[in-house]
């Protein structure tokens, strides 16, 4: 099990991460995201699409529960699944994820404990918010990112490389850099 936590200060910090993480993504990999409503699951993924330089806009698929986001440089599609309306196992096979899932980067929000079972490594990320805040909708509250990477494609290799490139985003304060603080810093 490889485990890796980030704290970002706002929304922008959020997709900077998981621009960050799209290049240590292949086409395989399923990532589950969790954590509570307004933690950040969507404007995550919206990182992840940038980073991996898919068709957008990445928007919560809650209703339409799966979206699919095309490559535009030859590289793995995004699947963008939301689990939150879909009851159990039997629901999720029924997507059918398992069909797209070699050729493809397939995040799942409210995926934990439900798809696990379509790949033999997943990459768990868990979002947090403080306990105390303005307003729990608010984008640019701090997070809190643990990721938690179960079977050999997080093996201790992998999990090297990844801490060195979260490493190359986060300050001093152990907060991550976004573009913009960088230009104001």
């Amino acid at each position: 099990m490889t485990r890796l936590t980030v704290r970002t200060r706002d929304a922008e910090g959020t997709r900077h991460v998981a621009r960050t993480l799209a290049a240590a993504l292949k086409a395989g990999d399923l990532l589950v995201l969790d954590g509570p409503l307004g933690a950040g699951k969507t404007t995550f993924t919206q990182g992840l699409g940038a980073g991996l330089q898919v068709r957008g806009p990445v928007a919560s698929p809650t209703f339409v529960i799966e979206r699919v986001h095309p490559s535009l440089v030859g590289g793995p599609a995004l699947v963008h699944v939301d689990a939150y309306r879909l009851g159990g196992e039997g629901e999720i096979d029924d997507l059918d994820l398992d069909a797209d899932l070699d050729r493809a980067v397939t995040v799942v929000e409210w995926g934990r404990d439900r798809v696990e079972h379509l790949a033999d490594s997943v990459l768990l990320i868990e979002l947090e918010r403080p306990a105390a805040v303005e307003d729990p909708s608010d984008p640019d509250e701090p997070r809190t990112l643990v990721m938690t990477g179960y079977g050999p494609r997080w093996d201790t290799a992998t999990r090297e490389g990844l801490a060195a490139l979260l490493a190359q985003i986060t300050g001093a304060d152990g907060l991550v850099r976004a573009p913009q603080d960088e230009e104001t810093h």
